[in-house]
């Protein structure tokens, strides 16, 4: 996986790896043949006192390592635009491909681990990408080139490099070996950590309001001494790895002075072959090395790589048809065809034998006990999931067959718990229609009742909301979102339960605005209080996920036994 998601992106920047290629080949070369020109200068100028030679292969070994500096700068440039553009493209595909999960895929995967893997995930494959486009460059030219330079100065002193290398690479086979199941565990943990994070700051008032300050104290001390242990054994990992490399290094460098000193010595090799032999074996063993530190972070990036690929090839449960229905000759209606649905795993539908039609402009209420289906159904409008068996049409067209952006623009979805994003009070408005007027603005927040405590905000429209909404009530925020939805224009509005948080006269407030203002919008509403759907055209009665009952609020109290078991429970409220 690692290597395909490398080429799938690499690829899209040839150029910034050619001169890659072309500017650390020119460093290689340069680095390779400095030594030579060192061992001229010591055997040569030196050994017969000729100054001028000196200072002319001086000045070229000067200028050729200035060039090496030029091009290893230039090298690292184009690398690192590449490995950046490659980071930035993983983290785009990522995010769309997760911005289209159905609730289904978000739930599989987890919010954590989704945020994990578009961040550390791709960071990892980023600095491999950047590393690797160095590195695995320089490695192969220094120890291969390092070798050839080395066989030109002494042969006989190069039995040295035939075990130096062999021995280092089964020290670094051996250490990488068990650092690659450590990284997948590092990994998990750090799933683990962002998880526990994200909930305990997501639900941090349940959290106070229960005292469990300690305890979740005590569950983030897992989560992150769980990280630490697996962090330090790959750590130790590190440790070992490069003494013993230093190790193997050094050991060789002390045998070709020994063995060298020797043969200089009998008078078979000159002291500047001696030192570019050791210069040689110093940029071999640099070589090999490099190619191991690579190694190392190969295992950590493959697993993350891996982990970016389940999302990339994750199979998504709302497939977008081959040939999606643009039109609908059925605008503002809502039809559901004997629809089941059954969530993954469970063993028994959550609807099961659902039919209604709603008309446009038709109030539909949705109402029945906890656990009856209420926003399951609901979900099934957008196409938040798929049905098992049956049909939903929206428009006339089934939702399965509809380009989804383009149903979706007909679409005006209060959820029941109302989330607003980090910005204004406009810009969230403005979530539902970006190029709306200030005016249309503020109808919208007429009809949703939240005019007034706007308008008494420091900035009106431009005041500031904090992420999810936390500087504003509860009630406010559902008015928000209602007034989201309005600016949207859809043909229909979809309430889950969004007058929960309202005072009972706000609602009735609020109802009457909405069926007075947009009598041409189709509402389906679900909801708790019995007040609130009084006046809807029609009220279906969720009972075990199936309709036990269709029609006015005076109707059912005279024929359906559970509704009027509903509206009694409710009679000391409504009062």
């Amino acid at each position: 996986m690692l290597g395909k998601i490398l080429v799938r992106y690499l690829r899209a920047y040839p150029w910034w790896l050619i001169g890659v290629l072309v500017f650390q080949f020119a460093s290689a070369m340069a680095s390779l043949y400095l030594p030579r020109l060192n061992a001229d200068i010591i055997d040569h100028g030196v050994a017969t006192g000729d100054t001028a030679y000196i200072w002319s292969r001086g000045v070229f070994m000067l200028a050729i390592a200035l060039g090496q500096i030029v091009a290893s700068v230039i090298a690292t440039y184009f690398a690192a635009r590449a490995a950046m553009s490659v980071g930035r493209d993983i983290r785009r595909d990522v995010y769309e491909k997760v911005s289209g999960f159905s609730e289904r895929e978000v739930s599989s995967f987890g919010a954590g681990t989704l945020i994990t893997r578009n961040t550390n995930d791709v960071q990892q494959v980023q600095m491999l990408a950047m590393m690797g486009a160095t590195m695995l460059v320089t490695a192969p030219l220094l120890a291969v080139g390092g070798i050839i330079m080395a066989l030109q100065q002494d042969v006989g002193l190069s039995w040295l490099i035939a075990v130096a290398v062999p021995v280092l690479l089964v020290v670094a086979g051996a250490i990488i070996s068990r650092m690659v199941p450590l990284f997948r565990q590092y990994q998990g943990k750090l799933d683990g950590v962002n998880r526990v994070m994200r909930e305990q700051l997501t639900g941090v008032r349940v959290v106070r309001a229960f005292v469990r300050e300690r305890i979740e104290e005590a569950r983030f001390r897992v989560a992150n001494t769980d990280i630490m242990i697996v962090g330090r054994k790959v750590g130790s990992l590190f440790v070992l790895m490069f003494p013993l490399a230093m190790l193997v290094l050094n050991v060789t460098v002390v045998g070709v002075i020994w063995f060298g000193g020797i043969q200089v010595d009998a008078g078979g090799v000159q002291i500047g072959t001696l030192f570019a032999f050791m210069q040689y074996v110093g940029q071999i063993l640099m070589g090999v090395l490099m190619a191991t530190f690579m190694t190392i972070m190969i295992p950590r990036a493959a697993v993350s790589a891996d982990r970016i690929g389940e999302v990339l090839e994750s199979t998504d449960a709302l497939a977008r048809p081959a040939d999606p229905v643009t039109t609908f000759p059925e605008r503002g209606v809502v039809a559901f065809d004997d629809v089941s649905f059954t969530y993954p795993g469970a063993e028994a539908p959550v609807l099961e034998g659902i039919s209604f039609r709603a008309e446009a402009g038709e109030t539909v209420a949705i109402v029945g006990s906890t656990g009856s289906g209420k926003t399951t159904l609901v979900s099934l409008i957008p196409r938040l999931f798929d049905v098992t068996a049956g049909t939903v049409r929206v428009g006339g067209v089934d939702v399965r067959d509809a380009d989804l952006d383009v149903m979706w623009t007909g679409i005006g979805f209060v959820p029941q718990k109302a989330f607003l994003f980090t910005g204004t009070v406009a810009s969230n408005l403005r979530f539902g229609r970006e190029d709306a007027t200030d005016e249309e603005l503020w109808d919208a927040l007429r009809i949703a009742q939240g005019a007034d405590f706007v308008a008494e905000m420091p900035d009106g429209l431009g005041s500031r909301i904090a992420q999810g909404g936390t500087n504003v009530s509860g009630g406010q925020r559902q008015r928000l979102s209602i007034a989201r939805a309005i600016t949207h224009r859809p043909d229909i509005l979809v309430f889950d339960d969004s007058f929960s948080a309202l005072d009972v006269t706000t609602d009735a407030r609020l109802r009457q605005a909405l069926w007075r203002e947009l009598p041409e919008v189709t509402k389906i509403v679900v909801a708790q209080r019995i007040s609130t759907i009084t006046e809807a055209d029609r009220i279906l009665v969720l009972d075990g996920g199936r309709i036990v009952g269709s029609g006015t609020h005076e109707e059912l109290l005279a024929t359906n036994e559970t509704y009027r078991e509903i509206v009694e429970s409710q009679l000391g409220v409504d009062a």
